[in-house]
């Protein structure tokens, strides 16, 4: 497996795409990062962003204080890949009635 296509999966996974998105706007902390992104379980938001940090996308900042407090942003990489797929993300919105009607010529020909 080419080494580029498994950083577009993870760039352009599910979950990672919502979290680059988020963090492009500002840093979160894990809970707010989970609440940003929406029907993400714990286990997965956790995955991702390891994932997103080994790739070098996502920073993971631990302070040692009481309560732990945790800060994840994005590294220049990260930036550099969340814009990217958030303008992918804008064009997809901007042509959903574009796609549907495409789809919907396609089935009446199918038919």
């Amino acid at each position: 497996m080419c080494p580029s296509r498994l950083i577009l999966e993870h760039v352009t996974s599910r979950w990672g795409v919502l979290v680059l998105a988020a963090l492009l706007e500002r840093s979160h902390r894990f809970s707010e990062l989970r609440r940003a992104v929406g029907g993400v379980s714990e286990k997965m938001l956790a995955q991702t962003l390891r994932t997103l940090e080994r790739d070098g996308l996502v920073h993971r900042d631990a302070k040692p204080v009481i309560p732990p407090r945790v800060d994840y942003t994005l590294t220049p990489l990260g930036i550099e890949a969340a814009e990217q797929v958030w303008a992918l993300a804008r064009w997809t919105e901007r042509q959903v009635g574009a796609v549907q009607a495409a789809r919907e010529a396609y089935d009446r020909a199918r038919a």
